[in-house]
């Protein structure tokens, strides 16, 4: 439900960034008190990424207030940090509907409104389509401003330093905004951090923070510090020095909270001419106090009262699939000190937090640089070490070429723990894991495993531990089926297939957890049920033994069914010439748009209820 406008009347009046440009600038503080305010609300009713877009309040008004967006074009990285940026451009009545299925997108999206230039999900791409866009005006000889704004935790990924480095040969007319809030979604790492740590912990900032503000107001002042040949000056009295190697001219730090000063100076550097970085400091979690305190557990949140001073105590219930890798992780580990955890994600959502504190020199965070974490596995396993790559099905699209080459090619010993596998739901298409049986299973040496429920997602990752090459286990999100998992780990045989239930005509192949789904619609229709288990090794005698009493086949899985372990069976029955009727399932040839899983298992029929009606219509062709 929308929240009733009369309790915030300044944003009442900006709807969009034209009214918003309207207000009197020295209105723009208690414009952006309102702001906060109405995302405090509105997200603690629909749930959804908080901590972020809390800390760019003031960025988010001043640059629409200086911009003249749509036309200007202003591109936010990964999107966490967006939802002011929707609440000012035109969708404040929507917010209640974020990341519910046919509500609002939870990242910029370009076809939900222009004023999203960049749909965007995962980090560090926003340098790189900014200079795209000024490349393009500066060709068009359009006056079109660009700016992109990146966090200090995206700016540490490879793609964004190699923006950087092409922008300060290219220099075009473009401002990059570093918002450096100490913070990605985890705690920050790597040599960048500690020199952002450097800057804010230095002398000039803190003459800044307390009585700079007065000389970035002025027009002149600025525009000294602008100019280049303040070079040699600023390099001495400024910590900006790496920026400026790039090509930059790198301005700040500066309070991203003080929303006259960010307005000023924006509107300052919004005519100069080359690339520009405008560093400023911000906090995520500003101004609602829990946040600030834990601006990891608010990062994302369920439904919460905004007057508790904590979120709602989740329950007591079934392990989450990566609960069990990362209680997995810790036994292992105490087993055999070679295992060594790489994340490029966060440790808190891979479940790997025990494992960074009980075995801290055998933990490895490499920031967001999924490139490197494979790459960085594969120099570990030539020297004998046993390295577990824990990322998310999404984000190794990333390293794909490193998992080539520098580990199938080489067929080096590295496990890849996949988690977010299959339909991910309410983060939509950015983020479902829909696609890594397809781009994995057509790599050689590799060994590719999909649990149907607790106690095999653990038994894999111990049996791809032990296999002497490259093993990945992929695995959804969310809670199991309850099984409970065997501490006693156990190899499993490679390769083979475990029927679990035995009947007549129709097979149903599951790979994965939809294995339970199938399996009231097995004991309706009498048929067999497998849990296929293996992608790569298929179970091929399995398969050849299952042709001689059954005519209909029906594969199932949580990926793209392009590539997927149902064109795997096919590959078979076509090479064999088995006559067997096929009816495959798994994700549509489309991007699946965000919801809850059950809701778009449902929209794709791939809840118990759906699957029936397909076998029923299968069998009557």
């Amino acid at each position: 439900m929308a929240l009733d406008m009369t309790d915030f009347p300044l944003l009442a009046k900006a709807d969009v960034p034209e009214q918003l440009r309207k207000l009197p600038q020295d209105k723009l503080p208690a414009l952006s008190a309102e702001l906060r305010r109405f995302l405090l609300k509105t997200v603690s009713q629909s749930s959804g990424h908080f901590a972020s877009g809390l800390g760019t309040v003031e960025l988010t008004v001043a640059l629409h207030y200086v911009y003249n967006t749509p036309f200007d074009r202003l591109i936010w990285d990964v999107g966490h940090q967006a939802y002011p940026h929707k609440i000012l451009t035109g969708r404040r009545d929507k917010m209640h509907s974020i990341r519910q299925k046919d509500g609002l997108h939870p990242f910029p999206c370009r076809q939900e409104s222009e004023y999203d230039t960049l749909t965007v999900g995962h980090s560090s791409t926003s340098i790189s389509a900014a200079l795209g866009m000024a490349i393009a005006a500066s060709q068009a000889k359009s006056k079109r401003k660009v700016v992109a704004v990146i966090g200090d935790g995206a700016i540490t990924a490879g793609m964004a330093f190699e923006a950087l480095n092409h922008a300060g040969e290219v220099r075009p007319d473009m401002l990059v905004i570093l918002n450096d809030n100490e913070m990605s979604i985890s705690e920050n790492v790597g040599a960048l951090n500690q020199y952002f740590a450097r800057i804010l912990s230095g002398s000039f900032y803190t003459s800044l923070r307390e009585g700079g503000k007065k000389i970035l107001q002025g027009v002149p002042p600025l525009h000294e510090l602008a100019s280049r040949a303040e070079e040699h000056f600023k390099g001495m009295v400024t910590p900006g020095t790496f920026f400026e190697e790039l090509g930059f001219n790198y301005i700040g730090p500066i309070d991203g909270h003080d929303v006259i000063t960010l307005a000023d100076t924006i509107r300052n550097m919004r005519n100069l001419k080359g690339p520009q970085l405008l560093h400023i400091v911000t906090k995520k979690g500003k101004g609602y106090a829990p946040a600030e305190a834990d601006p990891i557990g608010y990062h994302a949140v369920a439904k919460f009262d905004p007057d508790a001073s904590t979120q709602p105590v989740k329950k007591p219930g079934k392990p989450t699939f990566s609960n069990i890798f990362g209680s997995w992780l810790c036994d292992m580990a105490a087993q055999d000190e070679r295992l060594q955890g790489i994340t490029p994600a966060m440790r808190e959502g891979s479940d790997m937090v025990q494992f960074s504190k009980r075995f801290a020199r055998r933990y490895f965070d490499v920031a967001i640089a999924e490139q490197h974490a494979v790459t960085l596995a594969a120099g570990m396993a030539i020297e004998g070490l046993k390295p577990v790559v824990a990322i998310y099905s999404s984000f190794l699209q990333r390293g794909y070429d490193q998992l080539i080459h520098d580990v199938a090619l080489q067929n080096l010993d590295v496990l890849f723990a996949i988690d977010r596998a299959g339909i991910v739901g309410a983060d939509g298409p950015t983020h479902q894991g829909a696609f890594d049986i397809s781009f994995m299973r057509c790599i050689p040496n590799m060994l590719l495993m999909v649990p149907s429920d607790e106690n095999e997602c653990r038994q894999m990752l111990y049996t791809g531990y032990q296999h002497p090459g490259p093993a990945a286990v992929r695995y959804p999100r969310g809670i199991g089926s309850g099984v409970e998992a065997e501490q006693t780990m156990q190899l499993l045989a490679q390769g083979k297939a475990r029927i679990v239930r035995n009947g007549e005509k129709l097979a149903i192949l599951a790979f994965g957890p939809l294995l339970h789904q199938c399996q009231a619609v097995a004991a309706e229709r009498n048929a067999t049920l497998v849990d296929m288990r293996f992608i790569k090794p298929l179970d091929e005698a399995m398969l050849l033994q299952l042709i001689a009493d059954h005519s209909h086949f029906v594969t199932i899985e949580d990926n793209a069914l392009i590539g997927g372990a149902g064109s795997a069976v096919n590959d078979v029955l076509l090479r064999q010439g088995c006559n067997v009727k096929v009816l495959n399932l798994g994700l549509p040839d489309q991007f699946v748009k965000h919801g809850s899983q059950q809701e778009i298992y449902a929209e794709l029929g791939l809840d118990s209820e759906g699957i029936s009606k397909q076998i029923s219509a299968f069998l009557k062709r």
